[in-house]
Formats: structure tokens, sequence, C-alpha cells
């Protein structure tokens, strides 16, 4: 049975995780891909909102093993502390499997992370200061610790050290900064995480493998999204690693042939967080409104998100760079008091049309988009449960979305909540 990819086709903060959530329930299998828990994920069920991290959204289906894969980057601490915040709201964790080849976030990597990010100044990337880029760079130059390292003590304080004494020397030479303790790493990592981790740790590839084999369901689940790719994102505001569908084969083990349904998730608008160009970027008082009605501020960090119109531009690149299957489009009633929307159909630059993004990050620094208008629909669709229940502008919207881009949409949310999503044929 192939498996099917979630992957983000904007700057993040699409919604992923409850769309994730809602095709857990055809799976027995969720693999988190990527990233690691600069990446958080809201889903809202009966009311109740659960903010993840590093736990993929399948957590909270009693049938599904929630697999953390070897692309992503973990930090024990934070994801001990999740499983018992889970644990204490009732969702039971047991049946979490943490990949043995994950690296792990460590302590240096966070100071790293600060310091320099204050070192940058105004030039800053706009990281969540987590530690997730440095852990990427180890792990590149391979000298980074991986999850089995923690199951045996002698391999673990040895490659420590080897690193200690470049980090540290970084850290008081270069920052003024104190050493980090090897001692106290070892106590933390070697203690009370290899304790609780170790029944967790197994061959990650080996179990999607097997489940694929047997005809079962797997659904990969990508943190971030298509234009904070390392690659293929607006460089250098990206993050560190690869959350383009490519990514999922990497980051899970498994090869292209095995995937064969790929979901790109997209807001009825924009947001990003943090520095880089933003074509369709709104000021004011409109930009406000957005932020204001679509609860634009991030899941873990709690920063205000940039916000603008729909840029069928990027999504046409999302579709290329993710051979995407199809789009789900999230929030669009949050559109819904509107009285005229926009849609970016291209950009202009110094006489030049451009219908997909231009390579060159110069050139996306100063276009100006090219706007189509359509009429809003002023009609709350919170309460709507059928695709055909949309007003015809509503329709109107989404159908002229789909054309944009060249891929079907074939899910529409109308609210918050995990049912809050209607099925659409455009």
């Amino acid at each position: 049975m192939p498996a099917t990819v979630v992957v983000g086709a904007q700057w993040g903060d699409e919604g992923k995780g409850k769309l994730t959530d809602l095709l857990a329930k055809e799976m027995s299998l969720v693999v988190r891909y990527q990233g690691g828990h600069n990446a958080g994920h809201r889903i809202v069920v009966d009311g109740e909102a659960f903010a993840l991290q590093l736990v993929p959204s399948g957590v909270l289906y009693d049938f599904i093993t929630p697999v953390i894969g070897n692309g992503v980057v973990v930090d024990p601490k934070v994801l001990l502390e999740e499983m018992d915040m889970l644990t204490r709201r009732g969702v039971d964790c047991s049946r979490l499997v943490v990949s043995g080849n994950a690296h792990l976030v460590m302590p240096y990597h966070q100071e790293l992370d600060r310091v320099t990010e204050r070192f940058l100044g105004k030039n800053a990337l706009g990281t969540t200061r987590r530690g997730i880029g440095p852990a990427y760079a180890d792990k590149a130059s391979r000298v980074g610790l991986r999850v089995q390292d923690i199951l045996d003590p002698k391999i673990f304080r040895e490659n420590l050290d080897v690193v200690l004494r470049e980090k540290n020397l970084i850290l008081t030479k270069v920052y003024n900064r104190l050493p980090v303790s090897a001692d106290e790493i070892c106590e933390a990592y070697l203690g009370e995480y290899a304790g609780r981790l170790e029944p967790m740790i197994a061959d990650t590839v080996g179990m999607v493998h097997d489940a694929l084999a047997a005809g079962q369901h797997v659904l990969l689940e990508g943190a971030q999204a298509t234009f904070l790719d390392l690659d293929h994102g607006t460089y250098p505001y990206v993050t560190s690693s690869n959350p383009v569908a490519g990514g999922a084969c990497t980051g899970s083990g498994i090869g292209p042939r095995d995937i064969d349904r790929i979901i790109g998730i997209a807001k009825a608008y924009v947001t990003r967080v943090g520095a880089g160009p933003f074509p369709t970027e709104l000021h004011e008082e409109l930009g406000d409104y957005l932020v204001e009605r679509g609860h634009e501020f991030g899941t873990n960090t709690g920063r205000r998100r940039r916000t603008g119109w729909f840029d069928a531009v990027m999504l046409r690149q999302a579709v290329r760079l993710n051979s995407l299957t199809e789009v789900a489009l999230t929030k669009l009633d949050v559109l819904d008091e509107l009285d005229t929307l926009k849609v970016c159909v291209a950009y202009e630059a110094e006489g030049v049309r451009y219908d997909h993004l231009p390579y060159h990050q110069s050139v996306l620094h100063k276009v100006t988009p090219v706007y189509e208008e359509l009429p809003g629909w002023k009609t709350d669709l919170t309460a709507v449960t059928r695709g055909d229940q949309l007003p015809g502008a509503a329709r109107a919207y989404v159908e002229f979305l789909a054309h944009q881009i060249g891929v079907p949409v074939k899910l529409v949310g109308v609210g918050p909540g995990r049912d809050q999503v209607v099925q659409f044929a455009a």
C-alpha cells in the first residue's frame, strides 16, 4: 500500500496538523519526517486544543503508531515534557516510536543558536533559537550525536568530549559565554532521558517498510513548509531541513515509488513568520484584520505572523517542487466578512512578467504582484458541512485558485475544529 505525504505549500502554519489528524483515522502509522520542536501544530478536538511540537498528530488515535523518523532532530527534554502533557490530558503515548538514527538537539546547540542570532543583529534570520539549525549543521559535519548514542554511555561520552572541545572554544572565545558542562549533559541525557526513551527507540525504517508490505496505510507528516525548505525556500530565511515531499523519502527511509498521494496544505490567504520576501504582504488595517480574525500567532513562540493575499505564483512552484496530487485549502472562513478578495496571479519586475517564481532572490524582493479581484461572500461558513453548501462566491474563489495552480482542491477548511472540513471538487 503506497504512502501519503502531507506537506505545507506556503511558509508554514497552513494547518498541517489538523489535516494530518483528519487523515490519520485511515492510517496505521503516522511518521514525522523532518524538523524539530521549532514547528508547532495545533489540533482542536471537541473544543479542546492540543499544541504539539514533536509528537506526530496520530498520537490522538489509539490504533495508530506515531513515529519520529530519522530526519527529525530531537530535544529529549521537550519530547518527554510533551508526552507528559499529553498523558495528563488522557492521551496514551505508549505507542510512540523514535528512530535511533534521529539526531539529538544538545544544550550547546541552543546556546549557539541564541548567541549567533544576537550577533547577527538586524541581519538575524528570525530563528526560534531552539538549536535546530546548529543540530542539523553538526549532522552535516558528521559530529552530531544520535538518539541511539544514549544507549551506549561510553560512545556518547567520547563523542561528546570531542564535540565540546570545539563548541566551548567558540562559546568562550568568540561569544564570551560560559562553557557547557559535559558532566551535566551526561547526567541528563544518559540518566532520565535514556531511561525513559530506551523502550521507544527502534528501527523505524524497518517498521515503515513492514507496514507498507502488509498493505497498511502510512502517512508521512512534514513540519514547516515548501518555501522554508533549505534548498527550495526563500534562502537564507529558511529552516535547516527539507520539508518538501522529497524530504519525506530521506527522512523516513522509503523511496519515491512508495508514495502515490501528495497533499499540499495552503491557507486561503498567506502568512509567514520572521524576515524574508513576501510579495503579497498586507499592512495596516487589512493585515491586522487577518491576524486577529485568523488568530495568526505562532503555536510555539506566540510570534505575530505577517499576512497577505493568496499567491498563486508560489503555489504553482509548490506544485512543481512536491509533485502535488491535490491541495487542501484551510481557513476559508477567515475571509467571510471581506467585500472583495485579491489573488496574485503573476509578478512584474522591471517590465518583465513572471508566472512562476523567479529563481534570483534579488528579483523576488523587487516584484509587484499582479492581482485578480473576486467578490466576497459575506456569509458565515463555519456551519457548512458539505461542499455544495458553500455560497456561490466562495465556490468561485476556490475554483479560481484551483484553476490558477493546476491541481484540484479536494478539501476546504471552514473553521478551527477537527471536523470543520468539507469535501470539494475543483
